[in-house]
């Protein structure tokens, strides 16, 4: 081993141990607490710290890096957004000295060079006194040129992620894939169209990408609880023709649309056909019992196989055991739960994608 490979692995172990491994974990405002206790679920006992108040964590595991994320990645969790690995870590406070610190080590990681594509990903707690995220991340790129590597903001090879905090600077790099998202943070950013109904839009989007949908793939569907139209809007724009039910009242901009049928009523009082939709979408603000009634009632218009994009708002403080109790009464009414997630725009709230059988 080189002196300079040397230096490299005597800071490795500085931060991770033979058997261990420390990670930047980020979960939606307000629900660290149930990552957290998804990850004691998988590994036991979880070492870990807050560095961004109910959101960021810092955890140490007691198992190597790649089984550890072999083991977050293959669960799926629902609260658990993104997770960074830390290979790096330097106290201080002066966030120029730390990022050269940082920089340096980036360099000297052989992971870096001519031909490499590489995402920089670079966040701050509220308490670091310093320039902003985008400033950081535009100096740590100057520092990090003489590698020659090709730095992308999609399809990298490898993720440098930095997270600095008021007294602290960690760093890590990881392939995309296991960092459970690509996006900084896992917060997924859509950019807001000129005359846009709602932000509830950017919900579906982002479960289309994270559930690897095509929504143009589907035929016809059926929007509960549509007001003022979000959903009914991508839906129309992904080419299908779409049925949207809602006491309320709909966005005037979409009521002449030729792929729209707009039912101003109560879902629970419209008889559908059987095996009318091969899609069914709900984002409404009703308690998950009536949700899963009004769901179940209407399956009789869902195709074998159809999906269905539900949103289940958590309006206690045991949201797990609420997800496990409304996820066994849809499987016992014929819809497959695929996945259960909190998105980045759910907020109190989470987003099941589920196929009728």
């Amino acid at each position: 081993m080189s002196e300079h490979e040397e230096e490299k692995q005597v800071i490795v172990n500085e931060v991770q141990g033979q058997g261990e491994s420390v990670f930047v974990c980020t979960a939606n405002r307000d629900f660290a607490a149930y990552a957290q206790e998804e990850l004691r679920r998988l590994f036991g006992s979880v070492k870990s710290s807050v560095l961004s108040d109910r959101e960021v964590l810092l955890v140490k595991l007691n198992t190597t890096e790649e089984e550890a994320v072999r083991q977050i990645v293959d669960s799926r969790p629902i609260f658990l957004r993104h997770i960074q690995p830390v290979h790096f870590e330097r106290e201080g406070e002066n966030a120029g000295e730390l990022l050269a610190e940082a920089a340096s080590f980036v360099l000297g990681s052989g992971k870096l060079g001519a031909g490499v594509k590489v995402a920089l990903q670079v966040r701050k707690s509220a308490d670091a006194d310093s320039d902003s995220s985008s400033q950081l991340k535009e100096w740590l790129e100057e520092l990090l040129r003489s590698s020659e590597a090709e730095f992308v903001a999609a399809g990298a090879d490898w993720i440098v992620s930095i997270y600095l905090t008021g007294s602290a600077l960690y760093a890590g790099i990881s392939r995309p894939e296991n960092n459970l998202s690509d996006w900084s943070g896992g917060a997924v950013r859509f950019r807001r169209e000129e005359g846009q109904l709602s932000r509830a839009k950017f919900k579906l989007l982002e479960a289309e990408r994270e559930f690897g949908l095509d929504f143009s793939a589907y035929r016809s569907a059926v929007d509960i609880g549509a007001a003022p139209g979000g959903w009914t809007s991508l839906l129309l724009e992904r080419g299908l023709r779409v049925t949207a039910v809602d006491p309320a009242k709909l966005h005037p901009s979409l009521l002449k649309l030729p792929n729209l049928t707009y039912i101003r009523k109560n879902a629970g009082e419209i008889k559908f056909r059987d095996n009318e939709f091969d899609l069914l979408v709900c984002d409404m603000s009703w308690s998950p019992k009536l949700m899963v009634q009004l769901v179940t009632g209407l399956l009789h218009a869902l195709s074998p196989g159809g999906t269905a994009i539900i949103t289940i708002k958590l309006m206690h403080k045991k949201p797990m055991a609420l997800i496990k109790e409304v996820i066994a009464s849809f499987e016992d009414s014929r819809l497959q739960v695929q996945r259960a997630k909190q998105l980045f725009h759910n907020r109190e709230e989470i987003t099941l994608y589920m196929i009728k059988y």
